[in-house]
């Protein structure tokens, strides 16, 4: 279902669109990219305290599937939910899916209340949950919506049956050499469409060579403004109060983290916490390597299942 007004901005930390024709230009460029996923089975709104939260379902082909454990996909900043295109399929096969627009990042959800404090995040995500009549769930983030997964664990875990953090936020302060990756990466999306491939291996980029994915990236940089600030990192006392099944996917060469540090701190600090380590790949391996990656998680799924 369609957004059919620009999102008015009642505060100065809810985000919104800058207009309606490049919004409207902005979802084009996402179906483009939902089209290259598994078709979506369905959509819904749900309404929460912080306001309307869209979301996609994708059933298994499956019936039998249908009675597992849902997955649900949190993405990453300034994004929707059609970057998990590479994902929908696979994890569709085995069970069914739920892929969530974020409110105060470009997509179809529509915000009135910042979400930014952690506790406001962990209502608006259980509020949700609530709305989609899912009682437990596996919880999967990317990037700053892996710092809504973990903040979810420490602060309202009742509904998570696990929770799958592909290079998240959360767990170290947001270092300089990210933000540098970020801005050079977007210089270099409007380079010469030959030098682009050799950029993308560079800087572990792939939006420099999936051509769809490079022009949702462009728009949603032009339509839509982010109004909050950056979310703290988890204390290691919060980060040790986490039961919840958990597993760390990081890129080898992603500069958020420090994968070699996280990879020892984090099963130190969570008792049973798995951690991996995925070479040749950068801040987005379930991009990079969606093969692979889709494998573990599913794998991690059914051990605690």
């Amino acid at each position: 279902m369609a957004v059919t007004q620009t999102a008015v901005r009642t505060q100065p930390d809810v985000g919104r669109y800058v207009s309606d024709a490049l919004r409207d230009r902005y979802f084009e460029a996402c179906d483009a990219l939902y089209a290259m996923g598994a078709p979506a089975t369905g959509e819904t709104d749900v309404e929460t305290s912080f306001g309307i939260t869209h979301v996609y379902r994708y059933d298994p082909v499956d019936p039998a599937a249908d009675t597992r454990t849902p997955v649900v996909l949190v993405h990453g900043a300034g994004s929707c939910s059609a970057m998990w295109y590479p994902n929908t399929r696979a994890l569709a096969a085995e069970r069914p899916v739920y892929a969530i627009d974020t409110p105060g990042d470009p997509g179809r959800s529509i915000q009135h209340t910042p979400i930014h404090q952690p506790e406001r995040a962990a209502q608006w995500l259980d509020e949700t949950l609530a709305g989609l009549g899912l009682d437990r769930v596996h919880l999967v983030g990317s990037s700053y919506g892996g710092w809504l997964v973990l903040n979810q664990a420490h602060h309202r875990p009742e509904r998570l049956a696990s929770v799958t953090l592909l290079d998240p936020g959360g767990l170290e302060k947001v270092g300089l050499r990210f933000f540098a990756w970020i801005w050079v990466s977007l210089f270099a999306t409007f380079a010469p469409k030959a030098l682009r491939p050799r950029l993308a291996a560079w800087l572990e980029q792939p939006v420099l060579v999936v051509e769809e994915l490079r022009r949702m990236i462009h728009l949603s940089v032009r339509a839509y403004r982010i109004r909050r600030p950056a979310p703290l990192p988890l204390s290691e006392a919060e980060l040790s109060t986490v039961r919840t099944p958990l597993y760390l996917v990081l890129g080898k060469r992603g500069l958020l983290l420090h994968p070699r540090r996280q990879v020892e701190r984090v099963p130190r600090l969570i008792p049973g916490a798995r951690a991996e380590i995925v070479a040749a790949s950068g801040h987005s391996p379930q991009i990079d390597h969606p093969n692979e990656v889709n494998r573990r998680m599913l794998a991690f799924m059914d051990s605690v299942d």
